[in-house]
């Protein structure tokens, strides 16, 4: 049986319910300094804040290294009722620095496959997928690298592998490597950020290969393209991919959360799904929102 595995343990994909299919309860980089998400008690109100908004569940894209505090995922789970998938992974090279990318040599997909199949660490706490990261129009051997364990891991565990597109580009990039040189299945594929370069074909040429298609971080003010959304969705769902569609909110510094004043993970289901359903209508979006996020991250696990 295909399972969704939460930081509270393997469930049906049909409980996941209303999910943010991209997001981040905690996140820390070198890149954003100031604006950690490493405060459980904002965390807390975070989710608890989504979940008076109908959510559920919520997918965290933070890969290893960058401050997932899987043991807080754990707890607040338990505590909001939200379920919560965990990532293991690897970001772009610029996340970390390079003394531990060269400590990870050799050992890549091993790492992986622990962290899915044993835990991250020793909180006993089991990834459900893998995140990695692609450049702006381009793969460099980082991405390569890591792109190519990601595709070791899948193989091992089943799990499916969600891909970081730098302002949404990249994408056919990434499945040639993936899907075509490394035999990834294209529905094990999550390609994530395209909203950010609306390019209509090839969108439509990334649903074609079968992969799932993520539109998140709205509200962004460097990502100015909410207004497109709708339509470049729409036109997907008319062609026949609205089962290949999912949706997130990608909240990544502690300014951006609702309780800080900022859209947050409320936001998606509060403003971006009542605009979906005007050009969607509510039945499509309700199976966005659920149906496809079951699908996507459910795993028949080794």
């Amino acid at each position: 049986m295909s399972t969704v595995r939460t930081v509270l343990g393997d469930i049906p994909p049909d409980r996941l319910g209303v999910c943010d299919a991209h997001d981040h309860v905690f996140f820390s980089s070198p890149r954003l300094p100031g604006e950690e998400l490493c405060d459980a008690v904002a965390a807390r109100a975070e989710l608890a804040a989504f979940r008076e908004q109908g959510g559920t569940g919520v997918v965290q894209w933070t890969p290893y290294g960058l401050g997932r505090r899987v043991a807080d995922l754990r707890l607040l789970s338990r505590d909001t009722g939200v379920h919560i998938i965990a990532a293991t992974g690897l970001h772009q090279a610029a996340h970390y620095p390079p003394e531990l990318l060269t400590e990870l040599r050799g050992r890549l997909a091993e790492v992986f496959v622990s962290e899915l199949t044993r835990g991250v660490g020793t909180s006993g706490v089991r990834a459900g997928l893998i995140k990695v990261a692609g450049g702006f129009h381009a793969l460099d051997a980082h991405a390569r690298w890591t792109m190519t364990a990601a595709a070791e891991a899948h193989h091992a565990t089943g799990a499916p592998i969600a891909v970081h597109l730098e302002l949404g580009t990249g994408a056919l990039d990434v499945l040639d490597l993936l899907c075509g040189e490394s035999g990834v299945p294209p529905h094990r594929v999550i390609l994530g950020h395209l909203n950010r370069s609306p390019d209509a074909v090839v969108q439509r040429q990334a649903a074609e290969s079968g992969a799932y298609l993520a539109f998140d971080g709205p509200s962004r003010a460097n990502h100015a393209t909410d207004w497109r959304m709708p339509d470049g969705v729409r036109a997907l769902a008319d062609a026949g991919f609205g089962h290949r569609l999912l949706l997130g909110g990608d909240t990544t510094t502690a300014a951006a959360r609702s309780v800080n004043g900022g859209p947050g993970m409320p936001y998606l289901l509060r403003r971006v799904r009542p605009r979906l359903e005007l050009a969607l209508g509510k039945t499509l979006v309700d199976r966005i929102l659920t149906e496809n996020p079951g699908r996507a991250f459910a795993v028949e696990w080794s």
